[in-house]
C-alpha cells in the first residue's frame, strides 16, 4: 500500500510512519543524494564549486539561509530548487489551515479534531510542489500579511469574543508551515516587520497580537538580497542578520562557456527559429561577451549588477532580428550576421543602470559600443593581435584587406535586407579575406566563414583600419584614409 493513500491518522501510526523536521528532512534527503550520487541543483551553471557547496554545507548545518548578490544570479532558482530535497509527500491534517503533522498538532483546530476523532481523524497528503511560498518584500507589507492578525468578520460570523484565539486570520508564514518560504529583496522589508521575524528565526514561533499562543512553526527560511539595496533603499538590520545561519554569496558566469550554457538553456525560442536559423559558434560566444563588457564598462553602474537576463533575452532578440530579416528577403533558411547584432540594443538599454557618464554618452549609444568593444576583445582569439604601433615597413597580415578597400572604387555596403545570397557574394568579392581565414582558421566551415569575415571587417574597425558608417539602409565600410587622398 502506498503511503499516500493513507486516510487516517490510526492507519498513519501503524504504517510506522515517523515526523521529521523540515530541516531534518531537506539535510537526510540531500544526504541520500550525495551517497547515491545523484544530481543536485540541476540547470544551475558556474556554481558548481563555489555556491553550491556552501549550500549544501548550510542545509546540513540545518540554517536558514541569505543568498547575497546582484541581479540576475539564479538566487530565486536555487531557493526553488531546494524542493527536490524535501520528501515527495507529507501527511497533513484535513482541513488544517496550517498544515498541521498528525502526530505533532500545533494548531488549535487539528488538536481539537484529534481530541475528538482519535485514530479517525481524516489525513491528505502534501506534495512538495506545494511546500514552497514566496513573498516579495515591498514597503508596503504588514505584519498582518506575513504574520496575521484579528479578523473582526470571522470574529463576528463565529459569535466569539477578540480574546478567543480561534478569531486570529493567519498571514503567510504560518500558511507556509513545514514549508520552505523565501523572501525575496530582504533589504525591502520595513525594519519594524524584520524585527517580527526574530522570534520565528530564533525560537521558532510566532505570537500575534496580545494572544498568549504561541506557534512552534516548522520553517526553512531562505531570504534573497541585492547589496545594492543595503545603501539604496533600505537594509538588513543587524539582529536580522545574526539570526539568519548561512548568508551565501552568489556571482556571474566567470566564463563565456559557462555563460554560454546558461543563455542556450534559459532562450525560448520558437521551434522554427531553432530549425531556419543558423547562429555561429562565434556569434554566440560575441554575445556573451558584450555582457562581460558590460560589466566592466565605465559608463555602466557596476554595483547594479548586469543580469544574466540580458544575454538571454538578446539571444532571444538576436534570433529575432535574423528572422524578421529572413521574411522581408523571402529566405527560407538564414544565418545570423553581425549586423544582426544592432537588434540587441532594445535588449541591452533596459537591463544596464547608468552613471552620469554613460547617461550623457546616451544608452543606444553605450550599447552600441559595448558590441564594438566585445568584438575587439574576442579578436585576438582568432586572429593574430592587431598592434597599434608597427616598425616602418613592417608587414600585417591585415595589409591586404586595407589595401583592398583603398583601392575598391566602389561603396562597400552591407544592406539590412540583403538576401542571403547577395550578403555571401558582397563578403566573397572581398578576396583577401578568404586568404587571411584560411591561414588563421583552416578548420572554418564555409557555413561559418562569413559571420568571421564580418567580424575580422568590425575588428579592423574598431582598431581604426578601417572605417564604418551606419545609415538608414545598412552600414559601409571603407578604407578611412582614401575617400580623404581622392579629394585632394
Amino acid at each position: 500500500m502506498k503511503i499516500e493513500n493513507i486516510s487516517t491518522l490510526g492507519a498513519l501510526k501503524k504504517s510506522g510512519y515517523t515526523s521529521r523536521s523540515i530541516k531534518d528532512e531537506l539535510r537526510d534527503n540531500l544526504i541520500e543524494k550525495i551517497k547515491r550520487k545523484e544530481p543536485i541543483f540541476t540547470g544551475i551553471h558556474g556554481y558548481e564549486n563555489t555556491v553550491i557547496p556552501e549550500l549544501q554545507r548550510a542545509i546540513l548545518s540545518r540554517h536558514n539561509i541569505n543568498l547575497l548578490g546582484l541581479r540576475g544570479q539564479a538566487k530565486t532558482r536555487l531557493a526553488r530548487l531546494m524542493l527536490t530535497l524535501l520528501d515527495e509527500y507529507i501527511p497533513v491534517v484535513e482541513g488544517s489551515e496550517i498544515n498541521d503533522d498528525p502526530l505533532n498538532p500545533i494548531s488549535r483546530y487539528a488538536k481539537e479534531l484529534i481530541n475528538e476523532k482519535g485514530d479517525n481523524t481524516p489525513i491528505s497528503w502534501m506534495h512538495r510542489s506545494e511546500r514552497f511560498a514566496e513573498k516579495l518584500a515591498t514597503p508596503d507589507v504588514t505584519v498582518a500579511d506575513i504574520i496575521g492578525d484579528v479578523d473582526p468578520i470571522k470574529a463576528a460570523n463565529l459569535k466569539l469574543s477578540y480574546a478567543d484565539d480561534r478569531v486570529i486570520h493567519y498571514g503567510m508564514i504560518p500558511r507556509a508551515n513545514r514549508c520552505i518560504f523565501v523572501i525575496n529583496e530582504l533589504p525591502d522589508l520595513q525594519a519594524r516587520i524584520q524585527v517580527a521575524l526574530f522570534n520565528i528565526l530564533q525560537e521558532g514561533d510566532i505570537q500575534i497580537r496580545g494572544f498568549k499562543l504561541r506557534l512552534p512553526l516548522d520553517m526553512q527560511f531562505v531570504f534573497t538580497a541585492n547589496p545594492e539595496d543595503y545603501t539604496n533603499r533600505g537594509s538588513i538590520i543587524t539582529p536580522l542578520k545574526d539570526r539568519i545561519g548561512s548568508q551565501i554569496l552568489t556571482h556571474y558566469p566567470d566564463d563565456i562557456e559557462t555563460a554560454k550554457r546558461i543563455t542556450q538553456q534559459e532562450a525560448k525560442s520558437d521551434l522554427r527559429q531553432k530549425e531556419n536559423i543558423h547562429v555561429p559558434e562565434l556569434a554566440k560566444d560575441l554575445l556573451e561577451q558584450i555582457v562581460f563588457e558590460a560589466r566592466e564598462s565605465d559608463f555602466i553602474d557596476e554595483k547594479s549588477g548586469v543580469s544574466a537576463r540580458l544575454s538571454i533575452t538578446a539571444f532571444e532578440n538576436l534570433l529575432s532580428t535574423a528572422e524578421l530579416r529572413a521574411l522581408k528577403a523571402g529566405d527560407a533558411k538564414t544565418t545570423v550576421r553581425l549586423s544582426d547584432f544592432l537588434g540587441i540594443i532594445p535588449a541591452i538599454t533596459g537591463k544596464v543602470e547608468l552613471v552620469y557618464e554613460g547617461e550623457q554618452e546616451g544608452a543606444a549609444q553605450v550599447a552600441y559600443n559595448l558590441i564594438g568593444d566585445a568584438v575587439k576583445s574576442l579578436f585576438p582569439e582568432f586572429f593574430p593581435k592587431i598592434e597599434k604601433l608597427r616598425k616602418q615597413n613592417e608587414e600585417s597580415p591585415y595589409d591586404p584587406i586595407v589595401s583592398w578597400f583603398f583601392n575598391n572604387t566602389d561603396e562597400f555596403e552591407l544592406l539590412d535586407d540583403l538576401r542571403d545570397k547577395a550578403y555571401k557574394s558582397l563578403l566573397e568579392s572581398v578576396s583577401p579575406l578568404d586568404d587571411l581565414i584560411g591561414e588563421h582558421q583552416p578548420k572554418l566551415s564555409k557555413k561559418e566563414s562569413y559571420f568571421v569575415k564580418e567580424f575580422v571587417l568590425w575588428a579592423l574597425v574598431e582598431h581604426k583600419l578601417l572605417s564604418k558608417y551606419r545609415f538608414t539602409e545598412g552600414l559601409q565600410f571603407k578604407d578611412p584614409y582614401g575617400s580623404f587622398i581622392s579629394d585632394l
